[in-house]
């Protein structure tokens, strides 16, 4: 199995990135946390990584931390939750929000995450309660270098992203309404995914 990519950032589009390792380009999923903090095209990354085998592919996940990585293999245990559900509720929250809805037992804080609904959230609070409950250390290890600044089409690639974490049109461009004014891709995403969680 690989559990750990190193190489050079070839493409970022979220929330898949590409990774050249050897010359080889590794097609990586990461939740937002993740790729908030991606350094810039062309520089060396390294991630931690869950590899994904299905009878319609091999997938790659991608985290900055270990315990990123941790979470979203809990998560992957829990009856009815598949890699894309674990990657939205990752994107959605970081580790230790939901460590905390879990320990509080907070359904109304996952419910806002799209494709989650009351049945899923009380699962995943049930079935993480032993797991996650107890509160986790601080997110260590270092984080990413800073993200470039904004692109001339930043504003479609904050669109797509919100798309792929499953928000119908409506609700991304409602969030996009929202943004600032020259917001980079990361920025963008992190304000979008805010003000869609107060909705």
């Amino acid at each position: 199995m690989i559990g750990r990519i190193t190489g050079i950032l070839l493409e970022k589009n979220p929330p898949q990135i590409l990774v050249d390792v050897h010359g080889i380009g590794y097609e990586i999923d990461v939740p937002m946390s993740t790729f908030y903090g991606l350094p810039a095209i062309g520089a060396q990354l390294s991630l931690h990584a869950h590899h994904v085998v299905r009878e319609d592919g091999h997938f790659l996940f991608g985290f900055a931390t270990d315990e990123e990585r941790t979470t979203f293999r809990q998560l992957l245990k829990v009856s009815g939750v598949g890699a894309r559900m674990a990657l939205a509720v990752l994107s959605g929250m970081s580790v230790n929000d939901l460590a905390q809805a879990v320990a509080l037992q907070e359904s109304g804080r996952l419910v806002k995450i799209p494709g989650i609904g009351k049945k899923t959230a009380e699962r995943l609070l049930l079935e993480l309660r032993d797991k996650l409950g107890k509160a986790l250390p601080n997110l260590a290890g270092t984080r990413l270098t800073a993200a470039p600044g904004a692109l001339p089409d930043a504003r479609s690639d904050i669109l797509n992203a919100l798309l792929a974490l499953g928000y119908n049109e409506r609700e991304a461009l409602g969030a996009m309404k929202g943004l600032d004014d020259g917001s980079g891709v990361s920025e963008g995403i992190r304000q979008a995914l805010k003000l869609l969680s107060k909705g």
